[in-house]
């Protein structure tokens, strides 16, 4: 049985990688299928269905979109946390999602422009417009930042930039305007494709407020969940691998690949020991396009 990756990220969010790399090094990773999954961009696909052509490797259309969900405590206080929604076999020449692509980058560039000027009181030579000269085509991400401040010397490594820069506590960070996660999961059901949950245990949530989450979003159309994961450990991929049967949801899995943005992380096999088998693909590829009006 050979392997599939189902997250995977290219240079035009915040991988190292062009599309038409990672096509060359599926192929040579004897990987049936990978699924480009750019952060709030679908700009790498034509590239990558082009580079695939002929070749024995399917490219499925993806894309992972950055959510808030409203965590309630006991004492019925929230607070906002980070969750994201990635999509498959998607229409992605859908009009109504490419416009709102549009707007999730216009205010991704609202925040960076923010962040740069913070950063520039702190004494560092950085705007938009120089992130963008250096990254030609990308949604600009803190992985871009982080590269930028190595380059130039401001930092030794990307985790004193995040530390030091680029971290949510910092005092230079620059929250942007989120979607929620049902918002996430209709305009991807809109477009025909399935809503998956991305690597649930990164969310360090309890059981109760995990089971909270999956049952929220199940409830407002979620179709799949990553069991797979590059950071699950057995025991953890048998645990998701439960919430993904008490809640009637497909298994998806992947890499989250970056290249050299994420060090030691491979294509396909994570840091090592991950395996996805092809066989979770086709049931994924049947729930495509399903939609009949709000989920």
């Amino acid at each position: 049985m050979q392997g599939i990756d189902l997250h995977v990220h290219s240079v035009c969010s915040d991988g190292s990688y062009t599309p038409t790399e990672l096509v060359e090094y599926a192929i040579k990773k004897n990987l049936k299928a990978f699924a480009l999954t750019d952060h709030d961009t679908i700009d790498g696909l034509a590239e990558a269905f082009e580079a695939a052509k002929g070749k024995p490797l399917e490219v499925i259309p993806g894309i992972e979109l950055s959510t808030e969900y409203l965590l309630e405590n006991a004492y019925g206080q929230k607070k906002g946390i980070e969750v994201h929604i990635v999509g498959l076999f998607l229409d992605y020449q859908n009009q109504e999602f490419l416009d709102q692509l549009t707007y999730f980058q216009d205010s991704r560039d609202r925040r960076n422009e923010k962040m740069c000027r913070n950063l520039q009181e702190a004494g560092i030579d950085i705007t938009f417009e120089k992130l963008q000269e250096e990254n030609p085509g990308a949604v600009i991400t803190r992985a871009h930042y982080a590269s930028y401040m190595l380059k130039y010397g401001y930092v030794k490594t990307r985790e004193q930039a995040f530390a030091k820069y680029l971290g949510d506590h910092t005092p230079y960070f620059v929250g942007r305007e989120k979607i929620s996660p049902v918002q996430a999961i209709e305009l991807i059901r809109k477009a025909g494709g399935v809503a998956i949950l991305a690597h649930p245990l990164l969310y360090h949530l309890n059981d109760e407020d995990l089971d909270g989450l999956v049952s929220y979003c199940k409830e407002h159309g979620l179709q799949g969940i990553e069991v797979y994961y590059s950071t699950h450990t057995p025991a953890g991929e048998r645990f998701v691998r439960r919430i993904a049967e008490k809640f009637e949801l497909l298994m998806s899995g992947g890499s989250d690949f970056h290249g050299v943005n994420k060090e030691k992380l491979d294509l396909g096999t994570g840091y090592g020991k991950l395996f996805v088998p092809e066989d979770i693909l086709e049931p994924i590829r049947r729930a495509a396009g399903n939609y009949e009006g709000t989920v």
